[in-house]
């Protein structure tokens, strides 16, 4: 008889344990809708991101130094040029993530934050010269020949 109190009692905590798991999950069900029908509903404030990283956060930050150098068009206005206070600001950031984040990153993290500085530097050079290089005689290296 003691034995069949056990099963009783056993029977009855997995029950307990399953309905309050149930109810859990209907609480949780009603949050997810709601969430996505803003993002559904065309507002841009309530837009789907993707998870944040340390790689997009600095995908981000070039991206807007390129569009800060004139690389890429503003996305609002659509031209391309160059601010140059700006873009040195932006590679600046990277930089001091670089320095703060020394000894913390993988290898292949590193060698990207790295290369991604140097590019950006380079681009911001390419970029600051370029006006004293179009005030100087054009010189065609394809029409000489």
């Amino acid at each position: 008889m003691s034995d069949e109190k056990k099963i009783i009692i056993d029977e009855d905590w997995k029950s307990q344990v399953e309905a309050e798991k149930e109810a859990s999950e209907k609480e949780s069900a009603p949050e997810q809708p709601a969430a996505e029908a803003g993002s559904q509903r065309g507002d841009p404030a309530d837009m789907q991101f993707p998870p944040a990283s340390f790689d997009l956060l600095l995908t981000t930050l070039a991206t807007e130094s390129l569009v800060a150098l004139g690389q890429m068009p503003h996305p609002m206005t659509g031209k391309a040029q160059p601010h140059l206070n700006h873009a040195k600001y932006l590679i600046d950031t990277i930089d001091v993530l670089r320095e703060k984040t020394k000894g913390n990153l993988t290898p292949e993290e590193q060698q990207g934050l790295d290369g991604l500085l140097h590019q950006l530097r380079m681009a911001y050079v390419a970029t600051e010269s370029a006006p004293a290089a179009s005030s100087a005689p054009a010189v065609e290296s394809g029409s000489d020949k």
